[in-house]
């Protein structure tokens, strides 16, 4: 312990009981409420963002055509992703009244708050009840996850769906060939129906890979390397009796069913392929020969630590602590295998995948709650190198909590060049009271400095600082955003009338116009020109950078805002409203 600045609690020095089963119901229901108000406060107050617009307008014309089992953006299919997500966005419409940014948003942060009390249940499961409660807490404010139970999009569905069904597993595993197996397809199906099938392929994956290892490298060793090929088979099935049983025969015809049911009915109704097709494609052909998203084989290996913030920081720590302990004693053994295999299953699938993108690694986030929940939960560390990374760690998440008062200084004070020009940042009460939180949560820690006391000091400040860029950042800044606005000031210019207006290389804007018909979408300019000639599109919706590509004359007549500290590039990249005159 020498090697650490401060001295840690040991098991001998404090007692770390367990927490209490009433108070384990009261914590649970208050992570939960507080998680709650990270993911639902002023959830539609912003405007849609990037991929946002997908699911609103896809939702949208499934609302004004009454075809729920045909994707479509501008009136053309779009079948990248199954129809369950998009459904989601319908279902909320009833709950909020109409659709709107709050319906797009609605089912993610619901799926996020469900996978909070997930995490929890799983990790009570694998430990015991504080480490359960860290948990959730480490989920609930992790930067990435937080952000995607905020956005339209189907990635926290996807990792809630997987916690279902290894929570639905290791409720049963005792009892392998149980009926519960039907449960686990039919889950799996229904996650699948929302962003493909990583619903099925994620828990299928760590399920069977934690079979092999439960007991251990050595029982691997003794009978999958050794012995006939025979013997070997039969143990691997021996070990996956809950997928080797005839009651899985009935369970997996159950979840194909369910999983191929819309697109049947998208096949009989439309009369295409195109959904399986599409499966195939952002599944399978992606995997292996990626067509775009092909980022480094090292991406992942950086990624976690922007995903997890500001708990990432603390990862490497509890993995180097469960690996140094996951051999004392059998049931925890077990535990840390399962933990273990979840993480690195999940970490090395996405690696090995062809097609990488940062938030695809979003259904690791539950395993490094895990890992991360289990070192803070612990009365003491057994690892040296398991203590110097913590105090690393920890000493980073402190020094950039009590640093971030520079937040509060005007930008010209700090920043250089055109930076210097931002706007100073928004409800400074609101962050001067939430920095002075985290404070007071550092030092909280620094007193005693032991392991539950660090992580209720990085919960505290985790969560004051997503609570403020959330609620309070974020929406202030839209702003200066100038899409949404730039939509109504069409509407109004054109007095309602879309049926003159056409999109040239771009779809901004789109479901804000709220057309009732698809409107003209053009790529070429050949196309565009003969359509202002002979079809009577005389209004274009484009970007300021490809106005000198029109070989007609055009007015720019209404345009996205610029602020001075915008870039050139970013400047011509916005959207403008240009009137031809042919």
């Amino acid at each position: 312990m020498s090697s650490a600045p401060f001295t840690y609690v040991t098991h001998q020095q404090a007692e770390n009981p367990d927490v209490a089963p009433s108070k384990w119901r009261v914590y649970f229901t208050a992570i939960l409420a507080l998680a709650a108000l990270l993911l639902f406060a002023r959830l539609g107050t912003r405007a849609l963002w990037s991929s946002e617009f997908r699911w609103a307008e896809i939702a949208r014309e499934m609302i004004a055509t009454h075809n729920y089992f045909w994707p479509t953006i501008n009136g053309r299919v779009y079948y990248d992703k199954p129809l369950g997500s998009y459904w989601l966005v319908v279902w909320s419409t009833y709950l909020t009244g109409g659709m709107n940014e709050e319906a797009a948003r609605l089912p993610c942060a619901i799926a996020g708050l469900l996978a909070v009390a997930f995490v929890m249940l799983l990790a009570r499961r694998l430990y015991d009840r504080r480490t359960a409660l860290f948990s959730g807490v480490i989920l609930a404010t992790s930067f990435s996850f937080v952000f995607f139970s905020r956005h339209a999009s189907a990635d926290v569905e996807t990792l809630t769906g997987e916690l279902a069904a290894l929570l639905l597993f290791l409720r049963n595993e005792e009892h392998q060939d149980g009926w519960w197996v039907v449960g686990l397809w039919v889950v799996m199906a229904i996650t699948s129906l929302t962003k493909g099938l990583l619903g099925f392929v994620l828990p299928l994956m760590t399920i069977g890979v934690y079979c092999v290892l439960a007991t251990g490298w050595t029982d691997l060793g003794d009978y999958l390397l050794t012995g006939p090929i025979t013997a070997r088979i039969r143990w691997i099935v021996h070990r996956n009796r809950w997928l080797f049983n005839w009651k899985s025969m009935i369970a997996i015809a159950a979840g194909v069913a369910i999983y191929y049911a819309p697109f049947s009915v998208s096949h009989e109704t439309a009369g295409s392929e195109k959904g399986l097709q599409m499966v195939w494609r952002e599944n399978v052909v992606r995997f292996f020969h990626p067509f775009d998203h092909r980022g480094p084989i090292y991406l992942y290996v950086y990624v976690i630590f922007a995903l997890m913030a500001p708990w990432a920081i603390l990862l490497p720590a509890a993995l180097t602590e469960i690996h140094k302990r996951r051999s004392i004693g059998e049931e925890p053994a077990r535990s840390d295998r399962f933990a273990l295999v979840y993480f690195w299953a999940t970490f090395i699938f996405f690696t090995l995948s062809g097609s990488r993108r940062s938030y695809y690694l979003l259904p690791i986030l539950p395993a490094g709650a895990i890992l991360v929940a289990r070192l803070l939960a612990g009365g003491h560390l057994r690892s040296a190198w398991a203590r110097r990374l913590l105090t690393f760690g920890y000493g980073l998440i402190a020094v950039a909590a009590v640093g971030g008062i520079v937040v509060l200084m005007p930008p010209g004070w700090i920043l250089p060049g055109k930076w210097a020009t931002l706007p100073s940042a928004p409800d400074k009460a609101v962050f001067a009271i939430g920095w002075a939180l985290g404070v007071i949560g550092i030092i909280y820690a620094l007193r005693r400095y032991e392991l539950p006391r660090i992580g209720v000091s990085v919960a505290v400040v985790a969560y004051v600082m997503l609570a403020y860029i959330y609620i309070f950042a974020m929406p202030a800044a839209d702003a200066y955003r100038g899409e949404k606005p730039l939509a109504f000031q069409v509407l109004q210019k054109l007095g309602g009338d879309t049926s003159h207006l056409a999109f040239f290389r771009t779809q901004e804007s789109l479901f804000y116009l709220d057309p009732p018909h698809p409107l003209p979408q053009f790529e070429r300019v050949p196309d565009l020109t003969n359509a202002i000639q002979t079809a009577g599109i005389n209004w274009i919706i484009l970007r300021r950078k490809d106005i000198s590509a029109i070989s007609v004359p055009v007015q720019v007549v209404l345009s996205e805002p610029s602020f001075p500290w915008e870039t050139e590039d970013q400047i011509r990249n916005k959207v403008v409203l240009v009137r031809a005159n042919p």
